[in-house]
Order: structure tokens, then C-alpha cells, then sequence
């Protein structure tokens, strides 16, 4: 490859095609740069064309109207203006074609020039439209361009993230923000139709451009906009665009590592800009029939459409109650899925044996869990018999029969066939002779009568086995224990006492 021309070179070609149209050949040398293997030739590359084709649009040099083929208009009798504005409008068609190309470069010196470039002509083709307007003041976003951006964006190869976070500036321009929404739901749904398996990268780019994208809280804050016109759509139709786009994003397979992702902003950053937020019930009912740290995250977009939106779940508490595992203490998200739980299960109208239920399978895998968990569970399980006064009988059944066996079922998925009412809650008294002091007091306070106010549990949700042994380090013991009634005076005691007498040390 022949080598491009310098930073001076391209600056003299620069001024010779700005300055006469018969150097318009020039404008080859240039777009030639673009193809150069250094970075910094192609960023002078990069920086030329930007100056050329913006001075061109602000001019009005190039052709306005549906671009016809090159080659019909240079062979026809068409006059040489028409000509020259067609020829140009090509080239600078090919200039753009390049740089998103370019937002693709091994270089990210390179591909934030060739983005900030591409929505300098954004903004330059709304202030200077190369379409014809329908009506005199019809405002034309150069829509083909930007979407091309999106679509360099979303790359399927490589990792844009990086690129992104530089274009979540633009983002805060309601006019960009508008139509990334939809040139992202575009290019979402033309992907995953053309392409059987979608590469992971396409997938965690288009996460991450969908989640930059925050509307404003109030519908008629939309007047920032990047370019200058007379009016937008109103704050509606950019809900109306969020909520295609994330649903469009949704109803795909995405894969496991993902829909974490989503489940953790869905409840804060979505579900509320959403003008229908119950049309995400059927993605978080299949991420909570999924299992796992899944379920536990998709708890809180379903605590929201329950709560907040009166939307019915079968057998919801039967789902939450199989949630119930080992693993339930040791996963990454376990504060928020016992904050959850303790929501649901704070209803006084929920019957004795869905209550007993909980409690009895918490006591169950009390005995395994760890102890910053068992600070955390105990307090948990001694509001719900607070809050349930009838589920009480597991701490003190008067008159009780005598059980040979525990009746209680741990491998039942029903609560309501568990038989967790029939049995007690021995785990609790068993809890009560464990290592940790703590864990033994905590377990304790079923011996007193449980007190009406409940115990908040929230301090309790974070708490980790660090703090605990940082706590136990900090804890200041007693003063130094005495040991012997006289104070010993020498290694061999004081000099009438016996082993002195009898032993020296030589």
C-alpha cells in the first residue's frame, strides 16, 4: 500500500478543493488517507474530512434530494454544477461509509475521532438537510446517517463498550436520545433476524447502549436537543420509543449472563419509563421459573407489577418457597432477596401454614448456614411469628401430643402439604448452643414472650463474615484476671518459700 500522504500534503489538498471545484479530484488523495495502517495518519485523515465536508454542507455544495447513481448522472446532459454537487455527495457518502467503518479500528484514538466526526455531520446535516422538506419548516433529522452510527455501535465482532460510554454524552440531548431509541430497536430486531446464533458481543453492546438511555422524570422536560429545529416528539412518544426498544431487546433469548444484568436495573431503570410496564411479565416469569440467583433477581420486577400494578401471579408463593436452598445464604444477591421476602411475607391476611411453611424451611437450612447469615435469618424468622400470632404454636404447642419423628416434610415443593404447622421449630432451640455468642443469644430470644414491635432486619441484610470477625477483634475483654492471691516475686518464688530453698539457678 502506497503511503498516505502527509499532514502538510493533505492540508494543501484541503485548501485546493475548497478553493476551485477543478481540484475536486483532490478529494480521492483524501479519502485514500482514511486507508492508512497508522493511527495518527489516519486521524489527520479523519480531521481533513471533517473540515472539507463540513465547509461543503455549510456551502451548499452538496446535492439536496434523493441521490441518484453516479454513473446516470455524469453520462447524462445534466449541467456541471448538478454534476459536481452529485459527484461530491457520493464522495462524502463514501467518506461516512468509512468512518463508521473506522469506529471498528484497533485504535480507540481512532474510533472516538471517527465518532465525534460522524455526529459533527449529524448535526451540520440537521442544520443544512441534504433530503428536501415535505412543507416549508419541516424539520428533517438525518436519520440514514445516524443510524448508521447505531449500527457501527452495535458492533458483532467487537467490544464497543469503551466507545460507548464516550457516546452516553450525546445521550443527554433529547433529539439523540430519541432516535437512538429507535435506531437501536432496528438494529436489535434486523440482527436477530438475520443472524440464528447472535454473538454474545452483539448482545452485551446493545446492553449496554439500551441501558445508557435514561428518560427524563418529568414528560415536558424534553428541550435540550443537539440539533436546532422548530419542534419533537413530546415526552409520550419517547416513552413509547423506550418501551419498544427494551421489549424489543427482551423477547429475545438473550443469554444468562445478561438477563442478570437486565434483572438487576429492571426494577430502577426501566419498569418505571415504561407507559406499559406489565408487557414485561412474560420475561420475568421466564427468568423466575429459571432458577437460581435468576429467580431471586427477577423477585423485584415482579414485587413491582404485584404491587404496584395489581397484576396476578399463580402459585407465587409456592415458586418463592422452592427458592428456598442452601445456596439461598451464599449468593451474590441474597440482601436483596430476603428484603423481598420479608415484603411479601409482611401481609397479616397470608394463612398460618404458607407462614409456618417459610419458617420451618428457614430453621431447616439454619443449621448449615453461615453465621453473618444465621445474625440475619434468626431475626427474620421471630417477625414472622410476631406478625402471624397463630404460627406461634411452633415455639409452644400447649397440650401438644408427644412426635416421635418430625412430621414436617423438607422434600414437599406444596407449603400447603408440608406439614410445617404440625411440627416446632427445634432447629431454633438446637441453634441455641452454636460457637458464635451472637448466633446463641439470637436463637435465645424464643425462650421470652416475642415482643409486639418487630425487629429490623435491615442492618442485618449486608452483613458479612469480615465485619463480624473485625467486630469480635474490636471487642474490648476484661481487665487482667488475677491468678494467684500473692504476687510472685522471681522465677523461684520469694526467698522463704520452698522450692527456693531447695533449688537456685546457676
Amino acid at each position: 500500500m502506497e503511503r498516505a500522504p502527509g499532514r502538510r500534503a493533505l492540508g494543501r489538498l484541503l485548501e485546493a478543493v475548497l478553493r476551485s471545484r477543478a481540484e475536486a479530484n483532490a478529494v480521492f488523495d483524501i479519502l485514500a488517507a482514511l486507508q492508512a495502517e497508522e493511527p495518527e495518519e489516519v486521524q489527520d485523515a479523519v480531521r481533513v474530512c471533517s473540515r472539507l465536508f463540513g465547509a461543503l454542507l455549510e456551502r451548499g455544495e452538496l446535492f439536496v434530494g434523493q441521490l441518484p447513481p453516479e454513473e446516470t448522472v455524469m453520462a447524462g446532459s445534466q449541467g456541471a454544477t448538478r454534476k459536481y454537487k452529485v459527484w461530491m455527495r457520493h464522495r462524502y457518502q463514501s467518506c461516512c461509509n468509512r468512518l463508521v467503518e473506522l469506529l471498528a479500528h484497533p485504535s480507540f484514538p481512532v474510533r472516538e475521532l471517527a465518532l465525534s466526526t460522524l455526529m459533527k455531520f449529524v448535526q451540520l446535516e440537521g442544520a443544512y438537510p441534504l433530503e428536501k422538506p415535505k412543507w416549508e419548516g419541516n424539520y428533517l433529522f438525518p436519520r440514514q446517517l445516524f443510524k448508521s452510527v447505531v449500527g457501527g455501535l452495535l458492533s458483532l465482532e467487537e467490544d464497543c463498550s469503551l466507545l460507548l460510554s464516550q457516546f452516553r454524552e450525546y445521550l443527554e440531548h433529547d433529539d439523540i436520545r430519541y432516535h437512538t431509541m429507535q435506531a437501536a430497536s432496528d438494529a436489535v430486531a434486523r440482527v436477530a433476524n438475520g443472524h440464528p446464533e447472535v454473538p454474545l458481543t452483539f448482545w452485551s453492546n446493545a446492553f449496554t447502549l439500551l441501558s445508557a438511555v435514561s428518560l427524563p422524570h418529568q414528560e415536558s422536560g424534553v428541550s435540550n436537543f443537539y440539533v436546532k429545529h422548530a419542534g419533537e416528539p413530546p415526552g409520550q412518544e419517547h416513552r413509547k420509543a423506550f418501551q419498544l426498544m427494551w421489549l424489543g431487546f427482551l423477547k429475545n433469548k438473550l443469554p444468562l449472563s445478561l438477563c442478570k444484568k437486565v434483572l438487576v436495573i429492571m426494577h430502577d431503570s426501566i419498569l418505571p419509563h415504561l407507559a406499559q410496564p406489565s408487557l414485561t411479565l412474560d420475561f420475568l416469569t421466564r427468568a423466575y421459573d429459571m432458577g437460581g440467583a435468576i429467580s431471586l433477581l427477577a423477585l423485584n420486577g415482579l414485587f413491582i407489577l404485584i404491587h404496584k400494578h395489581n397484576l396476578e401471579y399463580p402459585d407465587f408463593y409456592g415458586k418463592l418457597y422452592g427458592l428456598l436452598d442452601p445456596s439461598v445464604f451464599h449468593c451474590k444477591y441474597r440482601a436483596r432477596f430476603f428484603h423481598l421476602a420479608d415484603l411479601f411475607l409482611s401481609s397479616s391476611h397470608l394463612p398460618a401454614y404458607l407462614v409456618a411453611a417459610f419458617a420451618k424451611r428457614l430453621a431447616r437450612l439454619a443449621l448449615t448456614a453461615p453465621p453473618e447469615a444465621l445474625l440475619m435469618v434468626l431475626p427474620f424468622i421471630c417477625n414472622l411469628l410476631r406478625r402471624h400470632p397463630a404460627c406461634r404454636v411452633l415455639v409452644h404447642r400447649p397440650r401438644g401430643p408427644e412426635l416421635d419423628a418430625d412430621p414436617y416434610d423438607p422434600s414437599e415443593e406444596d407449603p400447603a402439604k408440608s406439614r410445617a404447622l404440625e411440627s416446632s421449630l427445634w432447629e431454633l432451640q438446637a441453634l441455641q448452643r452454636h460457637y458464635h455468642p451472637e448466633v446463641s443469644q439470637a436463637a435465645s430470644v424464643i425462650n421470652q414472650a416475642l415482643t409486639v414491635p418487630e425487629v429490623s432486619i435491615v442492618p442485618l441484610l449486608e452483613l458479612t463474615a469480615f465485619e463480624i470477625f473485625e467486630r469480635d477483634l474490636k471487642k474490648k475483654g476484661p481487665e487482667a484476671v488475677p491468678l494467684e492471691f500473692i504476687p510472685a516475686q522471681g522465677l523461684l518464688g520469694r526467698r522463704d518459700d520452698l522450692c527456693a530453698q531447695h533449688f537456685t539457678l546457676s
